[in-house]
Parts: C-alpha cells; structure tokens; sequence
C-alpha cells in the first residue's frame, strides 16, 4: 500500500472501520480519533513493506489453483494466461456467477465453421447429445493438441462414440487397417469430412459431396510422396479425371459416379478382397447401379485407363495411329497452303503494277446450286455446334466452354446440344444422299467430284509449285483435288463420328453386349477424329474459302452460288445449270 496508498484514502465508515481492523492485526495501534503518531509511524512502515512485498507480474493464479495447474501444463492452452480467458477475474475475492469464457473469443473461425456444421445445426435444434467444443477437445484445461500423433489416431474412437456402425465399417475398411498397424499417414473421419465444418453430403460446399470427393481423396491418393511409399497407383485421380464420369463431375453434375460410388463410403476394401465393391467378380453389380446389365456377358476391363503403361491395345493402337496422322496430314496441309498464299501474296503485292491480269481467268462461275447451298448451311452449323459442346465436355475448364456451363448443373446443357447437334448433321446426311438418288441435276454435279487417277499428279505437281520445286504452275481441273478432298474427308469423317457418336449415346447396350474396353476403344476414336476433322476444316477448308487472296474475305459460292474465284474461261464447268439461274444471254 505505502503512504500514497494511504494519504489517497477516500472511505466511508464501514470502510474506516475496516481498516482499523486490519491495522490493529499488524499490531498498529489505532485510536478513537486515527491513527496514533505512534501508530502512524508503524502503518507508513507496514504500508512501504506491503508496497515492496507486491509482484510487478499479474497474480499467480495457479498458487491457489493447484489442482488446474497439473492438467493446464500438457494441454494445448499450457502457454495461454489465465487472464486472457478469464478477464473479469482480476478483482480478488472474484464476484460470482462470473460467466464461463467462450471459445469464441479466440476461436472465431472454428467456431463459427461448428455453428454451420451438421451438429450446430443439431445443437440449434435441442439435440443436447450433439457434440460441441469439450466434447471432442475435452475441458478447456485438459484440451489435447489437435497435431498430436496420438490425437490423431482417437479421432474414429471419438467419432465413434456417435457414429458405432461408421466405426465398425472403418476399422474394417484398408483405411482403419491402415491405422490400426501404426501408419500415421492413414485418413481419419476428419481427413475426408473435415474438423470444424462438417456438413451432409448434399450439402453445397460438402468435401465428401459429389463434386468434391475426388478432391478429397486426391490428397492422398494424387500425392505422389504418399503413393510411392505406400506402392499405390499414382494415376487414380488424373484417369478419373478424365474420363466421362470425371469430367461430368468437375461441371457440378450430382448423378454422375464419383470415387464414394464405386469403391464405398467407410467400408473402403482393397479390389483384391471378394468383399469388395470393385472386386472383379462384384464389378457388374457395382457398375450395374447406373449401367443395368454392365459386364453381364463379359468380364469388365480396368477403369482406370492410363495412357502407355498398361493400357490395352483397344485404345493404344488408334491412339497411335491419330497420333501419327494428325501431324502429318495436317502438317502436308500447312506446307502446301504457306506456300500458296506466298507466292499469291508475291504477285499480288510485289509484282509490277502495269502488269496485266490473265484474259482468260474469269469469275462468276456457278459452283453450287440451292439444294447445295441448303445442305451446305445445315451442314456448317451443325458441325460448329459439335465442335463448340463436344470439346467443351472434354475441356469444361477452358474459358470458352464456360457458357455453356452456366446451367450444367441443372440441366445437361453441352450433352444435350450435342446430341441434337449430331442427329441434324445425320439427317442432312441422309437428305444428302436422298437428293442425290432423286435428282439428276444434282447427281451428275457429284459425278464431277468422283476421284481420277489424273488428281493424284495433279497434287503433286501443285504441292511441288507451292513449295517452289516447280517453275511454272501446273494446271488442274475444275473440280479439282482441293474439292474432292474436302468432301470426300467429310463423307468419311460424318460417317466415322455418326456411328461412334451412336455407341457413345447407347454406353448402356455397349457395356452390356460387349466388353467394356470397346467402349474405350470407341472414345478414344471419337475424339481424335473430331481433332482431326476439326483441325482439318480451319486448316484446308478455311484457307480456300476465306484466307486465299483469290478469294478473301471469302467465297461467296456458299451463299450466291456463284465463286469470286477465277476459272478458265474456255474450260467451263461441265455441270448444267437449270434454266432459272442462267443469266440472260447465256
């Protein structure tokens, strides 16, 4: 206390009766009237060695707490004062009914993610059995550090005392096995559902939701440090990826199998065990619950395809062979158009400007007629739809696929449009050859698209020319093999995607009449040859419609009928032209 403690005194009656009592205990003698000069003197000297008897540090709290000391040191909170939990507890004797510190006012975070948890929510709800912060933590004295090895491996045990038929389907699952033999690594309840945010399922945001559980296993099984230590395939996640069920997924789609489907919730059994949802003996009834009759007349092959490795040469041998088409057909299209626009380009922009253009190259030619240009039209449309939906189920995380995401998870809006997208290119097909058995007019103008052995050096001296292996520019016919290739690679490629576009639509009848490694076979040549038609149309197509200086911006034959580009004027097509679009005179 000392003497300014005293001198600045401002008590009431009871409060100077008080004092008294306390100064008379120390042997301080105390009259009616004050304090005796006597007794002054021994309160100054009691009041100093008080003064210098006080810590400089708050109270030990635990000299009187004795029993709270022994549990607080190996606990989480050991480092923690007593004064940051318990702040109005300074004044000594403390008040009662003082209120119990919340957890909250440290752990806002985690707190917070409880209250929007599945057991908040049963908390709310007047569950008093729901488990809050000391249940799982224990007492806030006794609270066990969450990163402890040993924590760690409770964490089913505690889960457990709620959920007995989720731990006993654990324990028995390669996961708890996995535990149970000292294996830190192995995923507890937490690893998959989370600490604090436990949500359902069905619940947006869930990480054991559909669209999240192959990020939720992938922390395991897509780390390769873990997967090489514990010799685990370490392309379970990238094949899932991408393959239809994956890819379905990364969009939102909740129908579609994820990791839980096949291989379980809890009960997670290796496929060696004839237990085991993915047992190859348990795979038809496992694939069966979306794809009825799946490997009832042939055994299922691996789900998890990768390229090379083990693949099966269903799906590496026209992997292969795109592999090595692709470049080189499209490479030889490249070649022969560079050259072209850079000898056009020559002559256009470098050559004299009193040079006189060729007198006998006119344009104006008929090319196509209305039921062409119609199929034309119907054709173009169709095929830049199933380009736009099919490479946007193959890439859903490209920026351009990301409108037609937009309602995916309502509604399948890229497979949809797709299919319908394809049926039109088929019907036009069909009308295409309709109209060709039907009408004669349009039946000898195809006539003048059929090969002959004269487009073969026809080709090759004009490749030679582009490349300026060839002085003089070969002549070639009206129809010559630019047009030919371009339609009879569409006739190929409508052909090719319309029957794998079919099995693909009907995956259920393949899984069930044939083995599942033609489906594959059927995927992989589906999209390489979509690569390569699509390729090919920006490459070939667009170059002699649009960037040709003979004809940019463009050929309008596709709209008038009639080309930009200049023929022979001696050498007129051989195709008759109806009455109604001869032009008078002629």
């Amino acid at each position: 206390m000392g003497v300014p403690y005293i001198a600045s005194l401002q008590l009431d009656a009871s409060g100077r009766s008080n004092f008294r009592m306390l100064l008379r205990q120390e042997g301080i003698a105390v009259g009616r009237t004050g304090i005796r000069p006597l007794g002054l003197l021994g309160a100054l000297l009691f009041g100093a060695a008080v003064a210098l008897a006080q810590p400089s540090a708050p109270v030990d709290c635990l000299s009187c707490h004795e029993d709270q000391a022994k549990v607080l040191a190996p606990s989480a909170h050991a480092k923690v004062t007593c004064a940051q939990c318990h702040t109005k507890h300074a004044d000594y004797p403390h008040a009662e009914k003082l209120p119990k510190p919340e957890c909250n006012s440290c752990h806002a975070a985690q707190v917070g993610d409880h209250r929007r948890s599945v057991h908040g929510e049963q908390i709310r709800a007047g569950n008093t059995s729901a488990p809050d912060c000391a249940v799982c933590h224990d007492k806030a004295h006794e609270t066990k550090l969450t990163k402890a090895a040993e924590f760690h491996k409770n964490v089913p045990e505690l889960c457990g005392l709620c959920h007995a038929e989720v731990l006993a389907d654990y324990q028995t699952s390669v996961h708890g096995k996995a535990l149970a033999s000292g294996i830190a690594e192995a995923p507890v309840c937490t690893d998959c559902h989370g600490e604090h945010s436990i949500l359902r399922p069905k619940t947006a945001g869930s990480s054991v939701g559909p669209a999240a559980v192959s990020e939720t296993c992938g922390r395991c099984h897509g780390d390769l440090r873990l997967t090489r230590r514990f010799g685990l395939p370490s392309d379970r996640i990238t094949t899932f990826g991408n393959s239809f069920h994956g890819l379905a997924s990364k969009t939102g789609t909740q129908t579609v199998a994820n990791c839980s489907s096949c291989h379980g919730f809890h009960k997670i059994l290796p496929s060696s065990d004839p237990k085991s949802t993915v047992n190859a003996k348990n795979l038809p009834q496992t694939c069966g619950n979306c794809h009825p009759g799946a490997g009832s007349r042939f055994s299922i092959s691996p789900i998890h395809v990768s390229e090379g490795g083990a693949e099966p040469w269903q799906t590496r041998f026209p992997r292969l062979f795109y592999l090595f088409v692709i470049p080189i057909t499209i490479g030889l299209m490249l070649l022969h158009n560079a050259g072209d626009w850079i000898r056009k380009f020559r002559v256009l922009r470098l050559q004299p400007r009193h040079a006189q253009p060729d007198a006998t190259l006119v344009a104006g030619q008929l090319r196509m007629y209305p039921w062409e240009r119609f199929q034309h039209g119907l054709l173009a449309v169709s095929f830049l739809i199933l380009v736009w939906t099919g490479f946007a189920l193959k890439y859903p995380d490209q920026i351009w696929a990301r409108p037609l995401l937009a309602l995916e998870g309502f509604f399948p809006v890229r497979g949809v449009v797709h299919r319908v997208a394809g049926v039109a290119m088929v019907l036009v097909s069909l009308l295409h050859v309709f109209l060709l058995a039907t009408n004669r007019q349009l039946r000898e103008h195809w006539f003048e698209l059929a090969p002959k052995w004269r487009d073969l050096p026809e080709a090759w001296n004009m490749f030679c020319y582009n490349l300026g292996l060839r002085a003089n520019r070969p002549a070639i016919s009206s129809h010559s093999y630019i047009e030919k290739a371009e339609y009879w690679a569409v006739v190929w490629g409508t052909g090719l995607m319309a029957v794998t576009g079919v099995m693909l639509w009907a995956n259920n009848w393949m899984l069930a009449w044939l083995p599942k490694v033609w489906l594959d076979f059927v995927i992989t040549v589906h999209l390489y040859e979509a690569i390569l038609a699509t390729l090919a149309i920006v490459v070939w197509h667009f170059y002699g419609v649009i960037f040709d200086p003979d004809v940019y911006p463009m050929d309008t034959a596709w709209l008038t009928g009639r080309t930009v580009r200049k023929h022979a004027d001696h050498n007129p097509p051989t195709e008759s032209v109806p009455d109604e679009l001869r032009e008078p005179g002629k």
